[in-house]
């Protein structure tokens, strides 16, 4: 009892005083390592009496279990001093140069996205969106192109079943004008940007999904001077202050009259090249004055309101700005292709 007593007094004293852990470790050792004091005891119980036996091995694994919690408070104690100790030895060299931490970088698309809506925002216009699976109503129904309309066939729709229900996947963005106009009342100008599919075979100038962005400016008298002055404005802004469109005659269901819109190469700055066949221009833009029959599908009356649509697939103008040749290139992910951004 008084072995047990005296080893407690000692162990608990000397744990307290213990400098740091490398001395607690030693005493660890000294008192339940396979020689130590507290653990010669508990192998010589077995030579005790049984009543005797009973009794102090009670007190001695009491004993053991109380050192095991000091030992690992002061193992936690000397630590936290030692962390903190280190701390204030630290030196920090605030002059050196922060460790570079790698980024990304925008997708061309999303750049010529993001450059596209400022240049029009800039010039008055809302960016509005709408849904990429749409009814047939406002893909087709309400852009004047009624079921079984032969220009239809300009679009490679790709259907969703189940088909009584006429969802597809929108082939152009013009039908959110149509759902922009059946909620808001002229004057207004807006742009469309978004994804759009197509059921065709993918070559360097095709794919299945493209992005474009239509616009669209309705009030009481707009002409084709206004849609001349925005288009030129916007390709200025664009590809520079010398860049130069034509207009040239051409059909669209929603529109009337309708146009090609054309512009200068950048190419070659009009001279002629291979990108341009030698024309000195680039088709990019359908544009047009919006048909009487798109207004009267959305409640406009067409005798007070005039307005011009427009768009333009953004996939071709970052070809042109970038001078990429293949459309294909924007979907392959191909970390060599996306890091020239």
């Amino acid at each position: 009892m008084d072995s047990l007593e005296e080893i407690k007094k000692n162990a608990l004293n000397s744990i307290e005083k213990a400098a740091d852990e490398e001395a607690l470790k030693l005493l660890k050792i000294e008192y339940l390592g396979r020689s130590g004091n507290l653990t010669m005891i508990l192998r010589g119980l077995k030579d005790m009496p049984e009543a005797e036996r009973r009794v102090m091995g009670a007190l001695a694994n009491a004993l053991r279990q109380e050192l095991e919690g000091a030992f690992q408070n002061g193992e936690k104690n000397l630590g936290a001093i030692a962390k903190t100790a280190h701390f204030k030895q630290e030196k920090i060299d605030i002059s050196l140069p922060g460790a570079k931490i790698p980024v990304g970088h925008l997708h061309p698309l999303t750049k010529i996205k993001k450059e596209v809506e400022e240049i029009f925002i800039s010039l008055g216009f809302e960016v509005v969106e709408g849904p990429e699976m749409e009814r047939e109503h406002y893909a087709f129904d309400a852009l004047n192109m009624p079921k079984d309309h032969p220009a239809r066939e300009m679009w490679d729709t790709l259907w969703l079943e189940p088909l009584k229900d006429r969802m597809l996947l929108r082939p152009q963005t013009s039908s959110v004008q149509i759902r922009y106009m059946e909620k808001h009342e002229p004057p207004f100008r807006i742009i469309a940007p978004g994804r759009v599919f197509r059921y065709e075979a993918t070559d360097v100038s095709h794919d299945i999904q493209f992005h474009q962005v239509e616009g669209l400016v309705v009030g009481e008298d707009i002409s084709v001077a206004n849609l001349k002055h925005i288009t030129l404005s916007f390709f200025r802004k664009l590809f520079g202050k010398d860049s130069q469109i034509r207009l040239r005659p051409s059909f669209f269901p929603f529109v009337e009259p309708g146009f090609e819109v054309d512009i200068s190469c950048a190419q070659c700055q009009g001279r002629g090249c291979s990108v341009c066949k030698s024309s000195g221009w680039l088709e990019v833009m359908g544009a047009g004055m919006v048909h009487p029959n798109v207004f009267k599908a959305v409640g406009y009356n067409p005798k007070l309101w005039r307005g011009f649509a427009f768009g333009v697939g953004l996939d071709r103008l970052a070809m042109t700005k970038y001078k990429i040749p293949d459309i294909r290139f924007f979907s392959e992910n191909d970390i060599r292709f996306l890091r020239q951004f």
